[in-house]
């Protein structure tokens, strides 16, 4: 049993009361390679911006959950070598999958979890998640349960359509299982295509644009946590699908037609309201790749990974950066 104590990281509880009552979001990155870690650390730490690290199931079998929790700890080392005395990380499981997955991750030093039963009918949901949420609360672990469906392909999670958070469940679904945070669905989805062109409307200039997410849901779920003084929700799927970044990606070989993804503007709404953590993952590996791309078409000589990793890791940094100032407003939140 490794302690994420021991680890230098921290759960959610603190990081996300401070949120809650700051009107911003903390940044959730979901991570596979030491390049990503790299750049997320950096901007987070350069900004003073509480983040968590996110680690799917796909993630764990990709680069080995021990690594992973060395990884962990490492970043929590790198942030201080770049100036932040105490740096604020969280080590987490996204979209957990089965007690098992859960169990071993907090028994491997992981400072938060997610068990994801929203496919499961709700009673079975409940049963899950407060299973998880007994053996994670023994040991300082915050856990983060979900409601409502989400839409879209990554890694393991997949759905055709989604289905709205009932805000008539909430305070049941949260009271029942003890869950520190919860995950709601409100339009948002997995992947690089959140929407088809046929849910999307055309601009002047002939380009997508997306639905707006229902926010009167999110209405709805806060008002019936207000009774309780708030209640730190999650949005899923948030990726922006930055047009640069597809465009980067298409110009130099990919193929991303039609690429689409949830506006900065509405993001930025929703981290000012109770929405306290903002789920990124599709935009990371666009920028990853589309950098790539770009480094290979201008350098064929080159094949040096360090080359063009290093420049795909520099795209990240200035990615992430963004997200944290511009578009969640968690800079400066952890001085």
């Amino acid at each position: 049993m490794v302690n994420y104590k021991e680890l230098g990281l921290v759960n959610t509880k603190e990081m996300f009361a401070k949120a809650l009552k700051g009107g911003y979001a903390v940044p959730a990155f979901n991570f596979n390679n030491l390049e990503q870690l790299q750049a997320i650390v950096t901007a987070a730490a350069t900004e003073k911006s509480p983040v968590i690290l996110q680690v799917s199931k796909g993630a764990r079998n990709y680069a080995n959950g021990t690594i992973l929790r060395y990884l962990g700890m490492a970043a929590v080392e790198y942030a201080k070598e770049l100036g932040w005395e105490k740096p604020q990380i969280v080590l987490h499981l996204d979209h957990g999958d089965s007690f098992e997955l859960c169990k071993d991750c907090i028994d491997n030093g992981f400072s938060s979890v997610m068990i994801d039963g929203s496919h499961l009918p709700y009673e079975e949901n409940v049963a899950l998640t407060k299973k998880v949420v007994d053996y994670a609360h023994q040991y300082g672990v915050t856990v983060e349960g979900e409601l409502g469906v989400l839409a879209g392909v990554e890694d393991e999670v997949s759905a055709d359509h989604h289905t709205y958070t009932n805000p008539e469940e909430v305070i049941d679904f949260a009271t029942r299982t003890g869950c520190d945070s919860l995950a709601i669905s409100i339009g948002t989805s997995h992947g690089a295509y959140k929407f088809t062109p046929e849910q999307c409307t055309r601009n002047a200039e002939g380009k997508l644009v997306p639905p707006p997410l229902a926010f009167d849901v999110l209405e709805g779920v806060m008002q019936k946590f207000e009774k309780q003084g708030g209640f730190p929700i999650v949005l899923h799927g948030s990726s922006s699908v930055p047009e640069e970044y597809v465009e980067m990606c298409n110009t130099y070989g990919g193929k991303l037609p039609n690429a689409i993804g949830i506006p900065e503007s509405e993001l930025t709404k929703a981290s000012k309201s109770a929405v306290c953590k903002i789920n990124i993952d599709s935009d990371s590996r666009l920028a990853f790749t589309g950098a790539v791309r770009k480094h290979f078409a201008e350098h064929p000589d080159h094949f040096d990974p360090r080359q063009y990793c290093g420049d795909a890791r520099k795209e990240m940094v200035k990615m992430y950066t963004h997200k944290i100032v511009n578009v969640l407003g968690s800079k400066g939140k952890a001085e």
